[in-house]
């Protein structure tokens, strides 16, 4: 794992699968070997860990501290001791956590927040304090109201409490200066996520779902410095490798947002004839559509941003029932999609609520959608490449009709 930590230089000579290769390393280590070398690296230096969807990393990354994306323990981890904690009828992402807390995976973790996503993360903020009372743990809530006077005021109070506490964690202050800083990084840092997006919307043969999945899972672990390297790197190696076409079906997966699908669920779904050229993985890498302001009030900016430029997801509150869903229409066409594939965690409320309204209106546009379910820790995968292979064959006889 030494050669996690080397110099970025060294990348730009890597090749695809050394790139993926690397990255896959770092979303199987469990111990978080390249976090832990980190902190160690420096003394006084801490680390914060943060479930998905979003969280502002601006303020983490302002105080100094290495933003963490804990995203359970994957297909690899057997939970015990978490089920004790959640009942069996939920998703499996609260009780994976909880077990990568008790065997000690997370003991080098400072701090953990809990975004608001469902009552069950809102639970876990809870679990996690009775259970580790020595960690700084925050329930993190995002506005509800898009009125700049009333939810605005909400999130940049509930953004001033977060820069508080990190103070605290700390010692040591934040300044504006520090966060206007860490906006410009991660106003790059989101540019090349975009580039990565948008190069694979165009040429999904030549940057596959599965290598995006892990290059975007790299990035809850490294700085944001480093994975900006990554990524560039990546573009660049790909630029260099042919990679033939195939007469695939172009479609969108959506439901994914929080608990992760294992590597290998996206990986069956592109066996079975299926580019993916949009997903709602890893939505914090891109939650923020357009750069935030970097002069003025920081967590003003960070406020408005979230309220005016922010992606659509389940836990979000949409203004507008007559809108709902149509984000997901609009990313098919700009996409140049042929269908939709609802790909949702077992037991997830928000997504497993929200696909009938979303459905609704692929159904009005007459755009083909298929559904299953899966758990992070998901063994059989023919099931589900039987199911989308058939769908990508119904798309093109229905096309060549």
């Amino acid at each position: 794992m030494e050669e996690l930590l080397s110099h970025n230089r060294k990348l730009i000579f890597m090749s695809v699968k050394e790139i993926i290769d690397r990255c896959e390393e770092l979303f199987e280590d469990l111990n978080f070997t390249y976090a832990r070398e980190w902190k160690a690296a420096e003394e006084g230096r801490k680390v914060v860990g943060y479930m998905p969807v979003y969280v502002p990393n601006e303020i983490i990354h302002a105080a100094g501290m290495l933003p963490l994306g804990i995203l359970g323990g994957g297909d690899a981890m057997e939970v015990i001791h978490g089920d004790a904690y959640y009942q069996s009828y939920i998703c499996r992402i609260p009780r994976s956590t909880v077990e990568l807390g008790i065997m000690k995976n997370l003991d080098f973790v400072d701090g953990m927040l809990f975004p608001s996503l469902c009552d069950v993360i809102r639970n876990l903020s809870g679990v996690w304090k009775m259970l580790f009372p020595e960690v700084y743990a925050r329930y993190f809530d995002t506005p509800q109201n898009f009125r700049s006077d009333i939810g605005g005021e909400f999130y940049r109070n509930d953004l001033q409490e977060l820069r508080e506490g990190l103070e605290r964690l700390g010692s040591r202050k934040i300044t504006d200066e520090d966060l206007k800083n860490s906006i410009k990084v991660y106003n790059e840092y989101r540019n090349k996520v975009r580039e990565v997006y948008q190069y694979r919307a165009y040429q999904p043969w030549k940057v596959p779902a599965s290598e995006v999945y892990l290059l975007m899972r790299a990035g809850e672990i490294m700085t944001p410095e480093d994975h900006i390297q990554t990524m560039t790197d990546y573009l660049a190696a790909v630029e260099k490798e042919e990679r033939r076409m195939k007469d695939n079906c172009r479609v969108v997966l959506n439901g994914s947002f929080c608990e992760q699908p294992p590597l290998g669920l996206v990986k069956s779904i592109e066996l079975a004839g299926c580019y993916v050229v949009d997903d709602d993985y890893m939505m914090v890498n891109r939650m923020i559509t357009e750069d935030v302001e970097a002069e003025g009030d920081p967590l003003e900016n960070l406020s408005e941003a979230f309220l005016k430029n922010s992606l659509s997801f389940p836990s979000k509150y949409e203004p507008s029932e007559e809108e709902k869903g149509k984000y997901l229409a609009k990313m098919v066409r700009e996409r140049g999609a042929e269908g939709v594939i609802f790909s949702a965690p077992s037991f997830c409320a928000p997504a497993l609520l929200d696909q009938p309204m979303l459905a609704t209106v692929l159904e009005e546009q007459n755009i083909p959608y298929i559904s299953f379910q899966y758990a992070e820790n998901s063994g059989q995968m023919q099931p589900i490449r039987e199911q989308a292979g058939t769908f990508a064959d119904s798309i093109k006889l229905w096309s060549a009709a």
